[in-house]
């Protein structure tokens, strides 16, 4: 992968070159965008600018649940079969509601793991694993990263945009994507305001190596201050098992935790996890992100579309985030293909109104759930637990509601983009 920063030279190797799309940011959603865009239509002319420094991605230990349409998706875009030796296959998911302190945690509700036979839900991918195969598959198509740059200004002209960058370069193009993140730059310069909220938690992030096999369980559990997931994760190459955490706490007390004795996290850590595994250590350094909804008003703007975290962060209870970012891509380059064969502007607003039109009820509705059921979950009031406890009895009681939850997880309910069908476009 060429670094432009260094050599000067922009997409294609001329700066002065038009694109037909560039897309601000690097991570699994502008790379996807720009992999399914390319291979769909090899003449369009694709470039990717990010603003972190080249090579920072390999520093991400995290892992992240790809549901059974995206690796679906992956698998059409030729990059699945890369990633899935790496990958760990979920093949049960438990729910519990208590205390940290409770000696028992009853399970109330069980989800098999597959949508199909053979196909599990979703599968646990390091975010380096998936970020890597996206990016030799980006260079294979030649597609361009221009790598430790910004995007400081645009202009919308009529029949393009031209993007100014950090170092003075400008690139034009007839259709910007920002896939730059919740805190989009992008979305602030094109004036797209949005709703956004704290939810006064954060997300502890941390590998965890352990005695036992997990055997694909992942596991949800439901405490007063939010909750605590445990998802399986390959073993390493010395054969050690490991699952990744993912643990909801207030700010302040995440805060503490993240930067005070390892001792008493571990203590803590040790408290929710149990001892069923066996022996826990922490494999890598805890990080802890603040959790907060936040929805754009809208997607697009003239020759903007907004994907992925600069349209939508919601809370992880769901582990829904990734996944929605994978929707938006399927949607938007099928939309923009289309757009393309029938000899139509891909940038002009009436096609990105379709994007949108397909995209923003599903992101609200998914935005309204996450936040209903961290209220929901996230306390420790009497008459609340008791009737979300009757609440997941009951549809571990019925099969068939069972069946429409694990759609719903998987990614393939509802309006699904073709790409997400494991289908072409």
């Amino acid at each position: 992968m060429v670094d432009r920063k260094r050599d000067g030279e922009g997409a294609n190797g001329n700066r002065e070159a038009p694109l037909d799309v560039l897309i601000a940011g690097a991570g699994y959603v502008g790379l996807t965008a720009a992999v399914s865009l390319k291979q769909a239509r090899p003449g369009l002319a694709v470039a990717i600018v990010d603003a972190a420094p080249a090579g920072v991605w390999q520093r991400d230990g995290r892992a992240s649940a790809i549901a059974a349409a995206a690796s679906r998706m992956l698998e059409q875009l030729g990059v699945w079969e890369e990633i899935a030796p790496q990958a760990q296959a979920i093949t049960e998911m438990i729910i519990t509601d208590s205390r940290a302190a409770d000696p028992v945690r009853p399970v109330f509700l069980t989800f098999d793991g597959e949508v199909a036979p053979g196909e599990p839900f979703a599968h646990m991918v390091a975010n380096r694993d998936l970020n890597g195969a996206l990016r030799r598959r980006a260079a294979k198509l030649g597609i361009d990263i221009i790598e430790g740059m910004a995007v400081s200004a645009f202009d919308v002209n009529g029949a393009g945009i031209t993007v100014h960058l950090a170092d003075g370069a400008a690139l034009k193009a007839r259709l910007l994507v920002a896939a730059d993140g919740v805190n989009s730059r992008l979305r602030d310069m094109a004036g797209i305001k949005t709703v956004k909220w704290e939810y006064g938690q954060s997300g502890i992030v941390c590998t965890v190596a352990h005695e036992r096999p997990h055997n694909g369980r992942a596991e949800e559990h439901f405490l007063p201050a939010g909750p605590f997931a445990t998802l399986p994760l390959k073993p390493d190459e010395d054969g050690t098992n490991r699952s990744s955490i993912v643990w909801v706490e207030r700010t302040e007390d995440a805060k503490a935790l993240v930067e005070g004795d390892e001792f008493v996290f571990e203590h803590d850590l040790e408290q929710r996890f149990g001892l069923k595994l066996g022996e826990i250590r922490v494999a890598d350094k805890p990080r802890a992100w603040p959790l907060g909804l936040t929805l754009a008003r809208a997607f697009v703007a003239p020759r903007i579309a907004l994907a992925g975290d600069a349209a939508h962060g919601i809370h992880p209870i769901a582990g829904q985030g990734l996944n929605l970012g994978f929707k938006d891509v399927a949607a938007l380059a099928e939309v923009v293909v289309e757009a393309d064969r029938l000899g139509q502007d891909i940038g002009a607003l009436d096609v990105l109104e379709r994007y949108q039109q397909w995209r923003r009820f599903d992101t609200l509705q998914m935005g309204v759930t996450t936040d209903v059921l961290n209220r929901l979950f996230s306390n420790d009031i009497g008459p609340l637990r008791a009737a979300r406890d009757l609440g997941l009895g009951l549809v571990e009681r019925m099969p068939k509601l069972k069946d429409f939850f694990i759609r719903q997880a998987s990614g393939l309910s509802g309006d699904t983009p073709r790409l997400l069908k494991g289908e072409a476009i």
